[in-house]
């Protein structure tokens, strides 16, 4: 697990640490927490950077902490937005489920004290690089956090993929589609594909089939290490390779999809009291319990 403590740059004898603040400002909640925030930010942080447009270049900021404001895709859009130059992130929850955007603004303000002090830990996560590449030559390429997926696209019929680890033919698919997934994006696209949930400091990839024609092709995982090469053999008209929700390219049978380890990491900043299986126990609804009865938090007591 790739935790590393903050480095507490900021106390209360020294100045507070540097912040920047994104999100969609398209959204009028986003525009409206910004504003509402914003003294008890100043309170505890020094603000150098609002971009709710996501057009600043974030390498000429120097920043200790990013706050996004939003949900989960917020966050991915702040950190392709970071590009090679991440920075820890706070993520603010104004939307539903919240994986990554864990914090409500309420639990945010009462936890600013504690990351003004470096009172906080700081969890590296696996993103990936994707390329497109024809004949040698790089045709696209984009970073990302949750995911690769090739997807058909119309006439909505099924897809050959054919699936290259280190350069080793592995299988063909036959398939709606396929996704290869960081431990991040585990809980997006790919669990709705079938795929299993990954601690999010893992480093590793899922290979998750959409619809597989064949219901031994399963969901595999393998070391973030590996080169994975994706190549769709009658592509469709609009058959397309999208990184985290956004169309990169569209494919030709000539193309080759290459997804690697990035090297940068995303950042995380996580707070006391906000574990990963409490995240996931109030997120995806497991109750763990009986109706009617209640489970104390301290591990295998339950009250009569």
């Amino acid at each position: 697990m790739n935790v590393h403590a903050s480095s507490a740059r900021a106390t209360s004898a020294d100045r507070p640490p540097r912040a920047i603040v994104l999100g969609t400002g398209a959204r009028e909640s986003v525009r409206q927490a910004a504003e509402q925030l914003r003294p008890q930010l100043d309170a505890h942080l020094e603000v150098v950077l609002v971009d709710l447009e996501g057009q600043h270049d974030l390498s000429t900021v120097s920043a200790d902490l990013a706050l996004v404001l939003g949900g989960d895709g917020s966050i991915l859009r702040a950190a392709t937005q970071m590009g090679d130059h991440q920075i820890p992130v706070i993520g603010v929850n104004l939307g539903k489920l919240g994986f990554l955007a864990d914090l409500s603004p309420a639990e945010l303000v009462s936890v600013l004290p504690e990351i003004a002090r470096g009172q906080y830990r700081v969890v590296d996560h696996l993103m990936l690089t994707c390329q497109v590449v024809s004949q040698g030559q790089v045709l696209a390429e984009c970073l990302g956090l949750n995911e690769v997926a090739v997807l058909g696209g119309p006439p909505y019929s099924m897809l050959e993929v054919d699936l290259y680890v280190d350069s080793e033919w592995v299988t063909t698919y036959s398939c709606d589609g396929l996704i290869i997934s960081t431990p991040v994006g585990s809980t997006a696209h790919s669990l709705s594909a079938g795929g299993p949930i990954l601690r999010k400091s893992l480093q590793a990839f899922v290979i998750s089939p959409v619809s597989p024609h064949a219901l031994t092709m399963r969901p595999v995982v393998d070391m973030a290490d590996r080169q994975y090469e994706l190549v769709v053999r009658e592509p469709h008209a609009q058959t397309s390779v999208v990184v985290d929700g956004r169309p990169l390219r569209t494919l030709t049978r000539a193309d080759r999809v290459l997804v690697r380890r990035a090297t940068p990491q995303f950042q995380l900043v996580e707070v006391a009291g906000r574990g990963y299986y409490r995240t996931l126990r109030e997120k995806l609804g497991w109750g763990g319990q009986s109706p009617g009865r209640k489970r104390n938090s301290t591990a295998g007591e339950t009250p009569p």
